[in-house]
């Protein structure tokens, strides 16, 4: 009768090791570099997201101002009729609208667009080497001057129907500095499962069409009467209400602040885990 010899010491002290192959340590410290790396190359970010805007808008006569038009008279017909609909003075609801608008534009085209931030940039990452974070610095950016550009609008209609905000107004900078916190952490979220997973963009544009018609921006929550929770419990009511409460002169409620610091921390923990987990790999999904 053979008997078989134990496995030699030395190899069973490296079983946990072969188990724990591939995992680094460091991943979260890595993750943490590459953003304050992409930061610090703000010129560069900077100057990518012009560019972005010039050659998007290339030989174009009123270039970016073309969204400025088309919102504006968006906000002019739809203020118009839907102020009709719902009974509500005019003055009253077009700077409502106006402002609405002008944050969803914000939120939607970020949501949307950010599927393609490294697919997009595909030449760039295989090309050069850069922190992957300065790809969302350089989105983020392109989208803060088109919103420069539509605030105009904002400006005339305070105006037209002589509206001050007052110093209420203030709030609106810390609740839009929270808005493109969690639209940057948001972008390289979605930036990365859309690289790998090619069908989340049109999931997204599907989705974020139905979001549109069922947070308050053509109509103000008091128009559900007994079922105004619908817009407390929608998440995008309350982002878009921390900025647009100041712009109109009043304080947003505390529930939408709690609600908005409830959101970006879970985005933060979400992006930026799986960003740490997965940052290796994104060359390799383009």
């Amino acid at each position: 009768m053979t008997m078989t010899s134990p496995a030699p010491a030395h190899a069973a002290a490296k079983m946990p090791d072969l188990a724990l192959r591939g995992r680094d340590p460091h991943k979260l410290q890595l993750a943490f570099a590459d953003i304050g790396r992409g930061w610090a190359m703000w010129r560069l970010w900077i100057q990518l997201g012009w560019n972005d805007i010039l050659q998007r808008y290339r030989r174009s006569m009123l270039g970016p101002f073309w969204l400025t038009a088309s919102t504006a008279i968006m906000v002019g017909a739809l203020g118009f009729v839907y102020s009709k609909l719902f009974n509500i003075a005019i003055d009253e609801f077009i700077p409502f609208l106006c402002a609405g608008l002008l944050i969803w534009n914000l939120i939607s085209s970020i949501i949307t667009e950010s599927g393609a931030l490294f697919t997009g940039s595909e030449s760039y990452i295989k090309q050069v080497r850069l922190p992957y974070s300065v790809y969302v610095y350089r989105f983020i950016w392109s989208k803060i001057i088109i919103f420069a550009h539509n605030v105009v609008i904002y400006f005339a209609v305070l105006l037209y129907f002589q509206i001050s905000p007052g110093w209420n107004a203030l709030l609106a900078i810390p609740g839009f500095a929270l808005l493109l916190l969690n639209g940057a952490l948001t972008t390289l979220f979605v930036g990365m499962i859309s690289a790998r997973f090619r069908d989340i963009p049109q999931i997204i544009a599907s989705f974020i069409q139905i979001v549109f018609f069922v947070t308050p921006i053509m109509w103000k929550p008091e128009v559900l009467r007994n079922h105004v929770y619908i817009a407390a419990v929608n998440p995008f009511q309350h982002l878009i209400e921390i900025v647009r409460g100041p712009m109109l002169g009043t304080v947003p409620s505390e529930l939408s602040y709690a609600v908005v610091l409830g959101i970006t921390v879970l985005n933060m923990v979400l992006a930026i885990a799986f960003f740490a987990r997965f940052r290796a790999r994104i060359s390799y999904w383009i």
